[in-house]
C-alpha cells in the first residue's frame, strides 16, 4: 500500500495589508458618520421635546391674554395691542 499524502490547501488564509488597510480607511468614516447621525438625531428628539414644551408655555400665556384683553394681536417686538375691528 502507498503511503497517503497530506494534502495541502493552497487558497490564501488572510488579504493583504494594503488591502485590508483600504477597507479600514473607507469603513472608519462610514461609521464616523453614522455615529454622527446618531448623535444628530438625538439632538433632534431633545429640541422637538423642547418646541412641544414652548408651545404649551405660549398657549398658557395666550390664554391668559385673551382673558385679559379678549381676543387681539399682540406685537411680539413692541408690545402693541392691536384689536381686531372686525371682532367689535
Amino acid at each position: 500500500m502507498a503511503k497517503k499524502e497530506k494534502v495541502v490547501d493552497l487558497k490564501p488564509t488572510n488579504i493583504t495589508d494594503e488591502q485590508l488597510k483600504s477597507i479600514q480607511d473607507v469603513i472608519s468614516p462610514i461609521n464616523n458618520a453614522q455615529m454622527e447621525l446618531g448623535r444628530l438625531e438625538c439632538v433632534k428628539h431633545r429640541l422637538c421635546h423642547d418646541v412641544t414644551e414652548l408651545q404649551a408655555k405660549l398657549q398658557v400665556i395666550q390664554k391668559e391674554l385673551e382673558e385679559q384683553y379678549g381676543t387681539v394681536n399682540v406685537n411680539i417686538q413692541t408690545g402693541e395691542i392691536n384689536y381686531d375691528v372686525k371682532a367689535d
